[in-house]
């Protein structure tokens, strides 16, 4: 998950949710405006909705070698 900037300079954060035994409940955003407290500390990372959305599209084609080398390295895993 990203820091997505919006046009308006609102940043959405990914934050996640666990429960006491460390089990994820759930994934959500919580959005920062300038001038909250954290909105410095996460604006250096963040980025627009297009420049994620190329980011996902470019791992979702170019993943194929790294899949293939997992594949490889969980048989290994079974096999021993």
């Amino acid at each position: 998950m990203y820091v997505i900037r919006l046009a308006d300079g609102t940043l959405r954060v990914p934050q996640s949710l666990a429960s006491e035994d460390g089990r994820l409940i759930g994934n959500a955003y919580v959005e920062l405006r300038p001038g909250d407290p954290d909105y410095e500390q996460w604006l250096p990372e963040s980025l627009t909705e297009e420049e994620a959305e190329v980011r996902r599209r470019r791992w979702e084609e170019e993943n194929d070698d790294l899949e293939r080398e997992f594949l490889a390295f969980k048989a290994q895993q079974e096999d021993a």
